[in-house]
């Protein structure tokens, strides 16, 4: 699976930005697609994620400002972001797994790092 990104760029506190993922490849194997974010010197944190059957999931830090939803027909993943913070400022990665342990196109992976792709990764900037 490749992802492709697009969006992010500089923005004020309190503003509203939307990311987009594209996803081509052996999309049928996707299972959960997912946003993370890394700033320097940490680790890349998750900011939402959504399965196959629609299911989403955030953390506490972003939950009721960020919203993940996916387009299975054009293989899309978005991210909306509200009420933006500086806290917000990070590298914003796309992600997609497969099922650990399924066999999809002739592939198998045993763990979450085997079986995850990344986009290239946008940089989102929040000015106070």
């Amino acid at each position: 699976v490749q992802l492709v990104e697009f969006g992010g760029g500089l923005v004020q506190a309190g503003d509203s930005l939307s990311l987009s993922c594209a996803a081509s490849g052996d999309t049928h194997c996707i299972s959960k697609m997912a946003w993370y974010r890394q700033t320097p010197g940490k680790e890349r944190e998750l900011v939402a994620s959504i399965s196959s059957g629609g299911t989403t999931h955030y953390p506490d830090s972003v939950k009721g400002r960020f919203t993940i939803s996916r387009d299975k027909d054009t293989n899309t993943a978005y991210l909306r972001s509200d009420s933006l913070i500086p806290e917000d400022t990070a590298v914003y990665y796309c992600a997609a797994d497969r099922s650990v342990g399924d066999v999809c196109s002739g592939f198998i992976c045993y763990t979450d790092a085997a079986c995850r792709s990344w986009g290239q990764g946008a940089q989102v900037t929040v000015s106070s």
